[in-house]
């Protein structure tokens, strides 16, 4: 009786399992069926697609070959270029499709066009839908003849015309998942809280910096500090000074203090320069009368503020003058008058740019530039109710005080005080020859922060000598400083100026990291 029963439990599993079988010999068929069916599908749309050839994904470009084919910049595809047939380099910014129809925006630099795909006698289904589903920030060359259009396309910057493309080929394509998106992150402050919709806070934008830089925001600001650079070299150049390249790894701190950088150098160790101070000295004592460097300093200052780097671009300048350390202010205050001039002149578009994203007042400067002793600085401050020392410095929020009051009484964001006392600076600064309290020594300042600190410099080994011992500065580490001035040295003055903060400052913007294309701070090292 109980083989029996084993018997038929057997014949039950069997037939189990061969209805498994015939049950999965379906699915296989029916799978099989389907494969074939989307098979014979993609062969007929291969064979009805007559603009297969139309478009698609390149060879990854490897120099295989020259093509003799001129690409139009985005931004040069204005009403003239109408009815024309061009071939254009972009970026995908946007894409969406339509019914029989895909529209996409194209977007080079800081620059956008709008480009549509139609099926017609140009464009199949396969290739709108293939443009359709290209991933945002993919690179692009598409063939389009341009078109006026009746009705300005307010969402792009070229907004007299679009793009009716007839070809489309991807050079590279980007992820479809991006880790922050493009109009999030130029969605004005503000205005993404009151909607509901993001915006991109800064540690995100920092550590996907290549596609922060991609933002039109981005691409304004860095293309107008480049103007900083240039429009500082071309103004100096022509008063005759000459660039010139200053180690930056040295043997001692170049300002002295503990905010320093030690590196291991061999057996021994070095320091990360502070300042290009002591090069610039030496160059003025060798003759070269007026000279200027553009390069990165280091500060191991453990500041986490909105203006503090721990590493930034310094243009410096020095300059020997004849009887008066004035020459050398004007000739400073003039520079940046070029520059502030510069920019309004040339780089409208960028600064306009940057006040969609970030809205500020246009930066004011007057000609000749105001100069303030530091005596009536404070005297302004103790009117407006601060209390404070005549001999004290300036704390940060005084100087922003100081500067509404500047503005307030003077109307410009611009500006020099003159006569620190000496306290308050470095051991090389020049005391003044009336008063010992006070030195001859000057900040300059925009929008209410200090952009450049600068002073006459003690050019006698005897007083430079008597200063440091003053500042209780070890006198064997400054000495090839001091041996500099043994064998005659000009009267000469000079200062720094930080790059990141007066593009910052000039553009009204609140985060010095946002001028910085790759900015350095205590607690960032990357990317």
């Amino acid at each position: 009786m109980q083989y029996r029963a084993g018997e038929e439990e057997q014949q039950a599993q069997s037939k189990k399992a061969l209805k498994k079988q015939q049950k999965e010999a379906e699915k296989a068929a029916k799978k099989a069926e389907k494969q074939a069916k989307l098979a014979a599908e993609q062969q007929e749309a291969d064979e009805d697609d007559f603009a297969k050839d139309r478009y698609g994904i390149c060879p990854m470009v490897q120099s295989q070959q020259k093509l003799d084919r001129a690409l139009v910049r985005v931004q040069d595809l204005t009403p003239e270029k109408a009815e024309q047939q061009i071939w254009v380099r972009a970026r995908i910014h946007t894409s969406r499709a339509k019914g029989k129809q895909c529209f996409l925006v194209l977007r080079h630099q800081q620059f956008t066009v709008q480009a549509l795909l139609a099926v017609g006698d140009r464009a199949s289904k396969q290739m709108v839908k293939f443009a359709a589903n290209l991933t945002k920030e993919s690179i692009i060359d598409v063939e389009a003849v341009v078109k006026k259009v009746e009705q300005k396309i307010e969402s792009c910057s070229q907004q007299d015309v679009e793009l009716h493309v007839e070809r489309i080929f991807v050079i590279s394509q980007s992820e479809a998942r991006l880790p922050l998106q493009l109009e999030d992150a130029v969605r004005p402050e503000g205005e993404g809280d009151e909607e509901g919709r993001a915006t991109v806070n800064q540690d995100t934008r920092l550590d996907n910096r290549v596609i922060d830089l991609r933002t039109t925001t981005s691409q304004a600001i860095f293309r107008l500090q480049s103007g900083v650079c240039q429009l500082f070299r071309d103004t100096l150049i022509n008063k005759g000074f000459v660039e010139i390249q200053t180690p930056k790894i040295i043997s001692a701190a170049s300002e002295g203090g503990a905010n320093v950088f030690t590196v291991s150098y061999f057996k021994t160790s070095a320091y990360l320069a502070q300042s290009p101070q002591l090069y610039k000295q030496m160059c003025i004592c060798a003759d070269f009368d007026k000279v200027f460097c553009v390069g990165p300093v280091f500060r191991a200052e453990d500041s986490n503020t909105h203006r503090h780097l721990t590493e930034f671009v310094g243009l410096d300048i020095e300059m020997a003058f004849n009887y008066h350390y004035h020459e050398v202010i004007d000739s400073i205050t003039d520079t940046m008058v070029q520059i502030f001039k510069g920019l309004r002149d040339r780089f409208q578009t960028e600064i306009q740019m940057v006040n969609k994203q970030y809205p500020s007042e246009p930066f004011k400067f007057l000609e000749p530039t105001l100069r303030l002793e530091y005596k009536e600085a404070v005297a302004m401050l103790k009117a407006a109710g601060v209390e404070m020392g005549d001999e004290e410095d300036l704390s940060t929020p005084n100087e922003k005080l100081l500067g509404r009051l500047v503005k307030d009484k003077y109307d410009t964001d611009f500006y020099v005080l003159d006569k620190y006392p000496l306290a308050v600076r470095p051991f090389y600064t020049m005391p003044d020859p009336n008063n010992p309290k006070y030195s001859n020594s000057y900040d300059m300042f925009m929008r209410g922060e200090e952009i450049l600190s600068g002073a006459q410099r003690v050019h006698d080994a005897q007083l430079l000598t008597e200063r440091a011992m003053h500042h209780g500065i070890d006198l064997e580490k400054i000495k090839a400083y001091i041996d500099s001035f043994r064998y005659g040295a000009p009267p000469h003055a000079g200062g720094g100026i930080g790059l990141e903060r007066v593009t910052m400052l000039y553009l009204g913007l609140h985060n010095v990291r946002q001028t910085s294309m790759f900015p350095r701070d205590p607690k960032r090292l990357t990317p």
